[in-house]
């Protein structure tokens, strides 16, 4: 998918982690796209902090 986006012209503004410290986030400004590891996943327990929040996708 990450390449396909740039191959689009389509690059994030900002990014932080890096793939094999276990999360990665992606802020393409209207979405921002959080990539985490199991363990890490666990440990910031987003799933929680944006429990309200209405999913526009979700993919496990």
């Amino acid at each position: 998918m990450g390449h396909r986006l740039k191959q689009e012209g389509v690059l994030p503004y900002h990014y932080e982690g890096t793939i094999d410290s276990g999360w990665l986030l992606l802020d393409f400004g209207d979405i921002i796209v959080h990539i985490f590891a199991p363990f890490e996943r666990e440990y910031y327990q987003l799933d929680e902090l944006w429990s309200k929040a209405v999913p526009v996708l979700r993919i496990q």
